[in-house]
């Protein structure tokens, strides 16, 4: 986790969510003041939120507007916060803060996952990593949504695309189709 001061000066002694002006304590512990330290799971980012923010006092009354300025903060960790808060909120406001966020791939998929994009390896079912442009067979007959047919079992599936944010998603033609398929049903070859 980041060091308190480190954070104190990113966010200029607020919180940046809604910019409250908590303290902290002489000591710099966020435990016994009213801003706090925290992680953005599942990384090791952290944020400077006061109470209401953590979820630790009751929101006052239209205090989650603040979430459509924040949205717009260069940290990542923020952004990832605010796009979880605004798609637990059911407010047409919110949904519309949310659909105007601009987030690159990897906080999104942060954000909707809770997994950050780095390191995304693309598995068989066997556990062999994919590549792409490799060549798969399918072990498992597929019934194909909305195309009317159903991918037999040993369908070779040559020249694979990675699904970028989704591990467990690859996509590839299947009888000139271009689908989406489960990681867990290809293997290697």
């Amino acid at each position: 986790m980041a060091q308190i001061d480190d954070l104190k000066a990113r966010a200029g002694g607020v919180c940046e969510i809604c910019g409250g002006t908590g303290q902290l304590s002489a000591e710099g512990d966020p435990a016994s003041g009213d801003l706090a330290a925290v992680e953005v799971p599942p990384s090791e980012e952290a944020v400077l939120l006061c109470p209401v923010c953590r979820g630790e006092a009751e929101a006052p009354a239209g205090h989650w507007r603040c979430l459509e300025g924040a949205m717009w903060s260069g940290v990542q960790a923020v952004q990832v916060l605010v796009h979880r808060r605004l798609s637990a909120l059911d407010e047409p406001w919110a949904r519309e803060a949310l659909e105007g966020m601009v987030l690159d791939a990897a906080t999104l998929a942060w954000a909707d996952t809770g997994q950050p994009l780095a390191g995304i390896e693309h598995r068989d079912a066997n556990g062999a990593l994919l590549a792409q442009g490799d060549t798969v067979v399918l072990v498992k007959d597929l019934q194909v949504k909305g195309a009317g047919f159903t991918a037999k079992r040993g369908t070779a599936v040559r020249g694979i695309s990675l699904v970028a944010d989704n591990a467990a998603q690859i996509e590839g033609r299947v009888e000139g189709q271009r689908i989406v398929i489960l990681t867990e049903f290809v293997k290697k070859k």
